[in-house]
This record gives structure tokens, C-alpha cells and sequence, in this order.
């Protein structure tokens, strides 16, 4: 790994809270870090998430790892943060648009690649969290659940975008029409994630995985993320154009040349996300 520069931006870590960030060479890992209880969201935890991505984007990461803290990954929304008084109950709309569809969509749009660590309990909007990312890796004893049928409501933080899309629709209705509990074994062979793997080696795997991208061409990879996720809603020529342009765009890129001579060399190549 050549030096860090002088002008290396500075990197702020996260010891302590609910949310932690710590840098391992050029990945960021966020953990959500409410051991005792699955590491379900409060409006404290949604505030620091939010304070961790601003560091881990301020701090030049090149790939972003996101895990959780003991043996759940999230349980999604701490129910014991909400007002059930009559006349005065949450707004779970205002709840989900100020805090968990910005994190959607910031996950979603980052520039960089995203891998998630299930490492435990994936549920409601933890579940819906996890898929956001864009590999997810889960040991075996993980399991994913649309829990939010069984307190009377539909799944939120993209849950109803994504299931369809990357299940198909029986099962996807099945899972959150049941909220019945899917293994994370059961979601790699229905293409839900993408790897399941014995619990000791999860968190050594995803990150020689996250370091592995952070060494890839980076502009590239968040080109890969915007086309994939355009596809969904994009006509054929609309997506044919995209390809053009992005193509064209990365074609006078640092790293596509890099790549080039490299192979051209026969030598492994240095990419800069540049």
C-alpha cells in the first residue's frame, strides 16, 4: 500500500455510542452497536449513523462495510422509542421519511461499494437496511424477517421495492404477507443475497471482500451501482444511452487506462477512483 498522502483527508473513528466507525486501510466499518437490544433503531442511533456516513464519505473510504454489534444484525425500529398515546402517537410516515428512506437512499446512492455483514437477526427495517447494500454476506445462522405484518403494517425502507425485484412476486408477497422467519442458507439459494457462510469466517470474509473492492476501480463500481439500479425503471433504449454515456464518461478515466496498461504489461494494476 503506497503512503498515505499529506493531503489525505483526515479520518474521524467512532469508539463509543450506538452507532461506531472504525477505518481498516481504505474501508470504513460502521457497526450498529445496541448489543442488548438486537441494535433496533432510536432517533440517537438514526443521528449517528448519519454522523458516521458523513465521516466515512469526508474521509475518502473506498468501501464501506456495515455490521452489527453481539448476535443480532438489527431488529429494526425500537418500538419502546415510540409514543402510543392516543392523540399523540408517532407519525410513523414523518418517522420513516426523516430517518429510514434517507438512509435508504443515501446506502443506495453512495458512491462506493457497500457490503453488509449479517451477522445475526435481520428484522423489519433491519432486514430491508441489509438489502439496501449492494453485496450482502450473512452467517449461516442469520435469518431475514418482513416482521412487520405482525404488529399491523407493510414493509417499509424499500422492503416492498426490493423483494419483488430481486425474488420475484410469490415470494416475495409470501415472506411479508407471513412475516415468517427466511434463513440465511434459504436466501442465498433464492438469490435474496449474495453468500452465506459459516458464522466464525463472516466477519474475515466480508472484509477481504470490502478490501478487495476498495482496491477496484471505484468510480467504476459506482457507475455499476447507478446503471444496475436505473435498469428497474428504465426502458431498453433509455438503458442502452446509459451505458453509452457512462461508458464514454469512464472511457477518460485514470483507472480505465490504468487497466488497460496493466493488462497490456501483464503487471497487477494501481486504481485511484479516479
Amino acid at each position: 500500500m503506497p503512503p498515505t498522502s499529506s493531503h489525505a483527508p483526515a479520518r474521524a473513528s467512532l469508539e463509543s455510542g450506538p452507532i461506531l466507525l472504525r477505518w481498516q486501510g481504505d474501508v470504513a466499518v460502521v457497526t450498529l452497536n445496541r448489543p442488548d437490544k438486537l441494535n433496533s433503531f432510536t432517533r440517537d442511533m438514526h443521528r449517528a449513523l448519519v454522523l458516521a456516513l458523513d465521516h466515512v464519505e469526508a474521509g475518502g473510504a473506498r468501501a464501506l462495510l456495515l455490521t452489527g454489534a453481539g448476535r443480532g444484525f438489527c431488529a429494526g425500529q425500537d418500538l419502546a422509542d415510540l409514543d402510543f398515546t392516543p392523540g399523540h402517537a408517532t407519525d410513523l410516515g414523518e418517522l420513516i421519511n426523516t430517518w429510514f428512506n434517507p438512509l435508504v437512499r443515501r446506502l443506495q446512492a453512495l458512491p462506493l461499494p457497500v457490503v453488509a455483514a449479517v451477522n445475526g437477526t435481520a428484522a423489519g427495517a433491519g432486514a430491508n437496511l441489509a438489502l439496501a447494500c449492494d453485496i450482502v454476506l450473512a452467517a449461516k445462522s442469520a435469518s431475514f424477517i418482513q416482521a412487520f405484518v405482525k404488529i399491523g403494517l407493510v414493509p417499509d425502507s424499500g422492503g416492498t421495492w426490493l423483494l419483488p425485484k430481486r425474488l420475484g412476486m410469490a415470494r416475495a408477497l409470501g415472506l411479508a404477507m407471513t412475516g415468517d422467519k427466511l434463513g440465511a442458507e434459504e436466501a442465498e439459494r433464492w438469490g435474496l443475497i449474495w453468500e452465506a457462510m459459516d458464522d466464525p469466517l463472516l466477519q474475515e470474509q466480508a472484509m477481504a471482500l470490502a478490501t478487495h473492492l476498495a482496491s477496484q476501480p471505484t468510480r467504476a463500481l459506482a457507475a455499476i451501482k447507478q446503471s444496475m439500479r436505473a435498469s428497474a425503471t428504465n426502458t431498453l433504449d433509455e438503458q442502452l444511452d446509459m451505458e453509452r454515456d457512462l461508458q464514454r464518461d469512464l472511457g477518460q478515466s485514470h483507472d480505465y487506462s490504468e487497466g488497460v496498461n496493466a493488462f497490456l504489461e501483464k503487471r497487477a494494476p494501481h486504481f485511484k477512483g479516479a
